[in-house]
């Protein structure tokens, strides 16, 4: 597990409004981060869907930005073996030293299925992932890993693990029980919509960064323009 206390998160940040269905020209995307950036977020986060590399897409968006974070949110553990998920990140860590996070998570049924996998327990299939990726040979360069926890045991997976945990779309009640099983030392990143609302409940209820995110399926520049809009 990492260190990650000097990651400079920010108690808010943005997923960026990339559709499962549609992806934007890279150039749109590198623009979107800036704005988002320039807008204030600390970290920016982006998706993993069919047809795009997550790890490639932060290496590009990094690039693109001075200072702001970059996490996956999340890298599927389907899409690429252990040993080149934990090279990539932590080559990634290393040309881009407290700007990178890795959220890994296994998805669903039907992404495994699309590789010709079998889902079978998602705890066994991240363990087993997690211990092949921290037994290979990478650059020497660390990188917080948060799971993708949305029920009891990811979150106590998470806490054994991991350097924290990532719930998407949960209650305020959720993350009150998800840093109690984390404890006070681990990171807990809540991904939710863009209501203030929810999002200081989350802040209230324990999480140390929340990301906001818009409906999926929209314009790439109209989602960018709702994220500015309630900019932290």
């Amino acid at each position: 597990m990492t260190t990650v206390p000097d990651m400079q998160l920010g108690p808010i940040g943005a997923l960026l409004p990339v559709s499962f269905t549609d992806t934007p020209p890279v150039a749109a995307q590198r623009a979107a981060a800036r704005r988002l950036e320039a807008a204030g977020y600390g970290a920016l986060w982006a998706n993993e869907i069919p047809g795009k590399d997550a790890l490639v897409q932060a290496a590009l968006l990094l690039d693109a930005t001075e200072h702001v974070v970059l996490g996956t949110c999340v890298a599927n553990v389907w899409v690429r073996a252990a040993p080149t998920a934990h090279a990539a990140a932590a080559l990634l860590a290393q040309t881009f030293p407290g700007r990178f996070v890795l959220g890994l998570g296994a998805g669903h049924p039907e992404q495994a299925a699309a590789l010709g996998r079998d889902y079978g327990s998602p705890v066994r299939t991240v363990r087993e992932y997690r211990t092949a990726m921290t037994a290979t040979l990478a650059p020497d360069a660390a990188y917080p890993c948060l799971l993708a926890a949305n029920g009891p045991r990811m979150l106590a997976l998470a806490a054994e693990i991991a350097d924290g945990a990532l719930p998407a779309m949960v209650e305020p009640a959720f993350t009150r029980e998800a840093r109690r099983v984390l404890g006070p030392d681990r990171l807990l990143v809540v991904l939710t919509r863009t209501d203030p609302d929810e999002v200081r409940a989350h802040h209230a209820a324990g999480a140390d960064h929340v990301i906001v995110s818009v409906p999926p399926g929209g314009d790439l520049e109209a989602g960018v323009e709702a994220l500015c809009a309630v900019r932290p």
